[in-house]
């Protein structure tokens, strides 16, 4: 019998991974991390298990957990003049953006450990049964979207880094593959079986620890005991009310969350009764640019008044948490890269809400393994003041941010995206369509989305030319998108109700899809 449930995920075999898991008797947990293996498949830019991320547990009954299991700085960092470690340049078509790459960006992964520990916790099913999906579509192969060919074009410099990495992507004739062509990785499908027979000893000590530790000394930094020392961490989600709402969303030492919260604080001060209205997108662009401020300050600098500033400061706390929590976020190096989402309800109305990154990946597989190395500490914003000055052996932030919701009407929300640095303004956009405006979910995730960033409002087609005037005169720059785009996020959503209505919305964007199962039929939709 199908259990009753719904997912939300960047690809259809992400999503097709979460559904066998919940017809073979398992509940959002298991989904989650059944879709989580096959985006690390299927997503292969975006999610890798040689990465990192987060999950939010947000059960019917009980607490909600933060799972944390993203990517460690390595304990003991190399010299730089003994580091593989340099620049590669990707062309996104209007513009050129530079990413480090190489062994001695790889942080220590994480995802890995946080599959074991999170299946350990809170799966009904077994590993190898929830890797099944994964398995097949690594050794069977599956056919590259139209957006993964787009992201693999867009990152070909770091792709084509290594003779093996170079020669997974190519078709037997040499030719790199596109949209359409079949991608198999049966390395990777051998890999997958070894975690669901052996769980993470071979991780640690096995052939992959061991070619991960011989390749590391050609130019990177982890060692034995920055494998061993790799720890999955519980940390209690931040909650915030907002127009009746109850908001759970990422604490510190990742910013991204707490952001979001900040500026849903600001949001308390809106009075907007019409989506689209100039006061909307003004309103906006203006918690956008303090929040933005904020997050540069790692303080609560805002430009709405001294009396919204003190009554925001208020709302997140009292002083002392206040200020632990801006430490704690301005102390932990902080992520902001190519990131995928799931979200996912079962018929109990368990959510589990889980953001996924590998940044754009080293340039090198694991040998043996078919795993693409992060490189996450080739992040500029995690090196403000030159590359390699980063805290040894501290967990990283990021500003990803996997989020849930229980809203005035009683459904249940779990939602996140992907996006870099524009991800939180998404979620934050998404949810107040959803509590402000009362949208219906699709309507939420689909309504035209702003982001502000360093004066320029970048703005999706959909607002009247008046509102757009007036928003001018407020910020001095547009920047007028053609179509929705990636740019502005991919918000990944589900919803679930008392009375056990689903709801599943993926992103287009994003090439999001969103798939419910429901009892007794057992009928798949979106």
């Amino acid at each position: 019998m199908i259990r009753a449930g719904a997912v939300a995920a960047g690809h259809p075999l992400t999503a097709e991974a979460a559904l066998e898991a919940l017809d073979a008797g398992g509940s959002a947990a298991d989904a989650a991390l059944a879709a989580t293996a096959a985006a690390c498949v299927v997503e292969p830019v975006l999610a890798s298990l040689g990465g990192g991320g987060f999950l939010l547990w947000d059960p019917a009954e009980g607490d909600a957990t933060i799972y944390d299991f993203f990517v460690d700085t390595p304990r003991r960092p190399k010299p730089e003049q003994d580091l593989d470690f340099h620049a590669a340049v990707c062309d996104f078509g209007t513009a050129t953006q530079t990413f480090h790459i190489g062994l001695g960006a790889v942080a220590v992964p994480g995802m890995v450990p946080g599959l074991v520990q999170i299946q350990r916790d809170l799966a009904r099913l077994p590993m190898a049964r929830l890797l099944q999906p994964a398995v097949r579509f690594a050794r069977e192969g599956f056919l590259l979207s139209e957006l993964q060919a787009y992201i693999l074009r867009i990152v070909e410099p770091i792709q084509a880094h290594s003779p093996a990495l170079d020669g997974l992507f190519r078709t037997e004739d040499g030719r790199r593959i596109d949209a359409g062509d079949r991608l198999r990785q049966t390395e990777l499908a051998d890999t997958l079986e070894l975690l669901g027979r052996e769980a993470l000893r071979p991780f640690l000590e096995g052939e992959p620890a061991a070619a991960l530790l011989t390749l590391m000394q050609d130019g990177g930094h982890l060692e034995a005991d920055d494998l061993t020392s790799m720890r999955v961490l519980r940390r209690r989600p931040l909650l915030r009310r907002h127009a009746g709402a109850e908001i759970r969303t990422m604490p510190a030492p990742s910013s991204g969350g707490l952001l979001i919260s900040f500026a849903l604080d600001l949001a308390e001060f809106l009075e907007v009764q019409t989506f689209g209205s100039p006061d909307h997108l003004i309103g906006l662009a203006r918690i956008m640019a303090s929040t933005d401020q904020a997050r540069r300050d790692s303080g609560l600098a805002v430009a709405a008044g001294e009396a919204e500033e003190t009554a925001a400061a208020q709302r997140l706390g009292d002083p002392a948490t206040l200020r632990r929590y801006v430490q704690a976020m301005a102390e932990a190096p902080q992520v902001a890269r190519g990131t995928t989402h799931i979200s996912v309800v079962d018929g109990e109305g368990n959510l589990a809400s889980v953001s996924l990154s590998n940044g754009e990946g080293c340039g090198y597989l694991l040998p043996g393994t078919g795993i693409h190395l992060n490189n996450m500490l080739g992040e500029e914003d995690l090196n403000p003041h030159g590359f390699h000055l980063w805290p040894a052996g501290v967990r990283m932030g990021s500003m990803m941010a996997p989020t849930t919701a229980k809203l005035a009407d009683g459904r249940r929300i779990a939602l996140g995206s992907g996006g870099s640095n524009r991800l939180r303004g998404a979620i934050l956009q998404v949810l107040l369509n959803l509590t402000d405006f009362r949208r219906p979910l699709s309507d939420a995730v689909a309504a035209p989305r702003l982001h502000v960033e360093k004066g320029i409002a970048h703005v999706e087609p959909g607002f009247e030319d008046a509102v757009l005037e007036a928003l001018e005169r407020e910020v001095g720059a547009l920047q007028l998108w053609e179509a929705p785009n990636l740019y502005f996020g991919g918000v990944h959503a589900v919803a679930g109700s008392g009375i056990g209505q689903l709801e599943a919305v993926g992103d287009p964007r994003r090439g999001g899809v969103g798939r419910v199962a429901e009892q007794p039929t057992g009928g798949t939709g979106s």
